[in-house]
């Protein structure tokens, strides 16, 4: 009886626990970003994380700058995915980059005469309609 409880027990926690589940709605996560200064012909690159249950991702990004001290920079824009590979429980990586001045690269450049702080922000949609968590 004691050892009949314990495994039940056992059971309804390694079917509670699944880390693999993946969701209708697109997820997606902010991994890491190469800098936090941002100079005259330099990239910027966001590292991003995505899952979706059905692989139906559409072919680009939404991201949008906001410059709080400086309207004129703020900015959103379509960023086109890469071509991969659609299967169910998709996962990966994603690279957003820009360019500040740099040729064959995404534009951003400051549009006011001092230096400020910008934010990032990024959702991702599927065919479904269905948005992501900004991030």
């Amino acid at each position: 009886m004691r050892y009949t409880f314990l495994f039940s027990i056992l059971v309804l926690l390694s079917l509670s626990c699944n880390k693999d589940k993946f969701s209708s709605t697109p997820s997606l996560k902010f991994k890491s970003v190469n800098t936090t200064s941002l100079r005259n012909q330099q990239l910027v690159q966001f590292n991003l994380s995505f899952t979706d249950a059905e692989g139906d991702l559409t072919d680009s990004i939404y991201v949008q700058e906001v410059v709080p001290n400086c309207a004129l920079s703020n900015f959103s824009t379509l960023y086109p995915l890469p071509v991969f590979p659609t299967t169910k429980n998709q996962k990966g990586d994603l690279t957003v980059t820009f360019g500040y001045n740099v040729s064959g690269y995404s534009p951003i450049a400051p549009k006011c005469t001092k230096n400020d702080t910008a934010v990032f922000r990024f959702v991702l949609r599927d065919k479904a309609k269905h948005a992501s968590d900004t991030v």
